[in-house]
């Protein structure tokens, strides 16, 4: 049987840090609460700050010890962009599977949504990364996925905070006797993949802090609680961890908004790898991303940018079959919310998949064999084929490294080091 809403395919054209590892995978449900948060939806100006435990859904997948007859294979229920729709995505991970203990711990890679979203949205990623010796976690960020979507300053405050929380929380795990994941998650080096407000959350906890104009916005976060991640402000400098050793900001969103300045970019800090859509009509391009990109000079830091794309360049999975309907809860098919007009979405998954497998290999794990395929000339496209007959390059060879003949057109990797603007 052929089954439908897949998120592990490839095309036959996928570059090939694309394909999946050698690790069988697991997946595992978890609750968590963060205790003693600001309550964004209750706060009152002028009113002491409303508290309360702030609940997250996570989905960890995890190299795991499958016994032969077991087929890798799983599914997913989640609900589409309307809130309402219910639908089925298909994978590789199986549900509650033993984990791989005799490897020793794997790096921890943390995923964050957009607005709206859930932690299925980049479920390609998470089981992509954890078949290459990843573990990887994805953040259902309460008042911002689709059947829960609640005021916009919620997401704007909360999303470093459930990152920083969540990061805890896994190192926690790690050595409580009796966990699944006990033993088997190295913590110390983690890497955040976010896509547009994931993004902005992912910029953030780079070390970017926010303008004092957006602390203000009356359609932000009430009473000046976006304040601890302002640019140069102690609270904001205080959640710095040492622990994460990579970001991936996809559409970041904000500078088009002035959530960001030249000064507070200055604070990012991280190696960073920006993937975004020339034509972003969210968070803008030569004045979105691509400026946060130019603007974040002490990090060590990339753009790949994907030529005529839109917003949702390279994070959300491919739509799901009943996405092509109308929902009568939307005024838009939902279908809009996962795709672009011009790329095909599994394509950009593969390339997606490809160089975070490259950027986080050599983050996280010390690969120094990953910058063959980071160290490229800027256009794809003026890429020179220059091979010997057994298939290895020779002199004036120039084409991007893991890409099939002709299958890089359409991409831009620009990259620039600390001091580099």
């Amino acid at each position: 049987m052929t089954l439908v809403n897949r998120i592990d395919q490839l095309r036959p054209d996928a570059p090939a840090l694309a394909a999946h590892g050698p690790h069988a995978i697991g997946v595992r449900t978890l609750e968590v609460s963060n205790p003693n948060q600001i309550d964004i939806l209750r706060v009152l100006e002028g009113q002491p700050l409303p508290r309360y435990d702030r609940p997250l859904t996570l989905e960890v997948w995890y190299p795991a010890a499958l016994k032969e007859d077991v087929t890798q294979r799983g599914s997913y229920d989640v609900f589409l962009r309307d809130g309402k729709t219910e639908v089925t995505l298909h994978g590789r991970a199986v549900r509650d599977a033993e984990p791989l203990t005799t490897a020793g711990s794997f790096p921890l890679v943390l995923i964050s949504h957009g607005y709206p979203g859930n932690r299925f949205l980049m479920s390609h990623l998470g089981e992509n990364l954890a078949t290459k010796g990843y573990v990887t976690v994805s953040i259902d960020h309460t008042d911002s996925t689709y059947n829960d979507k609640a005021a916009f300053g919620s997401t704007l405050v909360n999303r470093r905070l459930d990152v920083a929380f969540v990061l805890s929380e896994m190192s926690r795990f790690a050595i409580e006797e009796g966990h699944f994941l006990a033993g088997i998650v190295d913590s110390s080096n983690t890497g955040l993949i976010g896509y547009s407000m994931g993004g902005y959350g992912a910029v953030i906890t780079a070390g970017g802090g926010v303008t004092e104009t957006s602390v203000g916005y009356d359609w932000g976060a009430p009473a000046r609680t976006l304040a601890m991640h302002q640019a140069g402000s102690e609270r904001h400098e205080a959640q710095m961890d040492p622990r994460i050793k990579a970001v991936i900001p996809i559409a970041p969103w904000g500078m088009t908004r002035d959530v960001w300045d030249a000064e507070g970019l200055t604070g990012v800090r991280i190696p960073s790898f920006f993937m975004a859509g020339s034509q972003d009509g969210v968070s803008g391009y030569e004045d979105g991303v691509r400026a946060i990109f130019e603007q974040s000079v002490n990090a060590e830091r990339y753009l790949l940018t994907f030529d005529h794309a839109g917003h949702n360049a390279a994070a959300p999975i491919p739509a799901p079959v009943e996405a092509w309907k109308p929902s009568p809860h939307l005024d838009f098919v939902p279908f809009e919310h996962y795709a672009d007009p011009v790329w095909d979405t599994l394509r950009m998954n593969n390339i997606a998949q490809h160089f975070a497998t490259a950027f986080l290999g050599k983050h996280l794990k010390g690969d120094a064999s990953m910058d063959a395929y980071l160290d490229l000339i800027e256009n794809a496209e003026e890429g020179i084929e220059a091979r010997n007959d057994d298939g290895t390059p020779k002199a004036g060879h120039s084409a991007w490294k893991g890409f099939q003949e002709g299958t890089a057109k359409g991409l831009s990797l620009q990259r620039k080091g600390p001091g580099e603007r």
